[in-house]
């Protein structure tokens, strides 16, 4: 288990102390995992670049290769990291680290597809995926270029909005990239696709879990929640066998918000679900 307290808006917003609040409701414990420490990638500059449109570019970059730094010790020592965030800016540093043919599963309230011109926020959460496919802007992570294949990538749980912004979000995603929105998602069956998923292809993969995709109902304490989300047990039945694929090189988690957290409630029902998942 690996700290990155990232948090893209630059303004200590609550998912920086995210995986503070993790170990204090005991996930450490909860999973039996190793401690991997903390890794120093807390982005305090909340000016938004020029040139890239990206908060704290600088700081991102650095977040991002020291990150990557301790992905790729634990996978060199052949260990499976679970990297705690912060928000999904911490996603381009792990995948610096992940081998060129890895799929990706990312199951996310959002797309996460807008670059430097189109973000409202210019948050690296905004644009993660983005930037790993090579969409989004390369002041990330230092170099142009995907980071991982789009056709690898399979984009589950989002909402997509009928008009706004959000639609415009959306006709960017890169159409080799494998969706299936939460509708869809719930009509198939959760269970069902999160099996199928596990069993089919090949090659390593790496698994992305923002905690948004989750519906408010269920969990608030996230920045910028989603109506219509997976309920808990939804989630628990999509993402239970992909986090025990033998394949899996390793999971990341982020989006948990303290703020919206006063008395760490929500903080222990995700400590109660990751378990669930993680620990057989």
């Amino acid at each position: 288990m690996v700290d990155a307290p990232l948090d893209s808006s630059g303004r200590g917003r609550g998912e920086q102390r995210a995986p503070d609040a993790l170990r204090a409701a005991g996930l450490l414990t909860a999973l039996g995992a190793a401690d991997g420490g903390r890794v120093e990638a807390v982005v305090d500059d909340p000016v938004r670049d020029l040139e890239s449109g990206l908060i704290g570019a600088a700081q991102v970059r650095r977040a991002g290769a020291a990150i990557a730094e301790r992905v790729d010790e634990l996978l060199t020592i052949g260990r499976r990291p679970l990297v705690v965030g912060g928000d999904c800016t911490i996603l381009p540093g792990i995948c610096l680290a992940l081998p060129p043919a890895v799929t990706l599963w990312f199951v996310d309230g959002h797309p996460d597809f807008y670059d430097g011109r189109s973000s409202e926020t210019g948050e690296g959460a905004d644009m993660d995926l983005s930037v790993v496919t090579g969409h989004g802007p390369a002041a990330a992570v230092g170099r142009d270029g995907p980071l991982v294949d789009p056709g690898r990538v399979h984009l589950m749980g989002h909402r997509p909005p009928a008009d706004g912004p959000g639609r415009a979000e959306a006709d960017r995603i890169d159409p080799r990239i494998h969706q299936l929105p939460a509708a869809q998602l719930r009509r198939r069956g959760p269970g069902e696709v999160g099996a199928e998923l596990a069993a089919a292809g090949d090659g390593p993969a790496w698994l992305h879990l923002d905690l948004d995709v989750v519906d408010p109902a269920d969990l608030p304490a996230v920045s910028y929640p989603e109506p219509d989300g997976l309920r808990w047990p939804e989630l628990t039945a999509l993402v239970t066998p992909l986090a025990r694929a033998d394949r899996l090189l390793g999971m990341s988690v982020t989006d948990l918000n303290v703020d919206l957290d006063p008395d760490g409630r929500h903080a222990r029902r995700v400590v109660e679900v990751l378990a669930e998942l993680l620990v057989p």
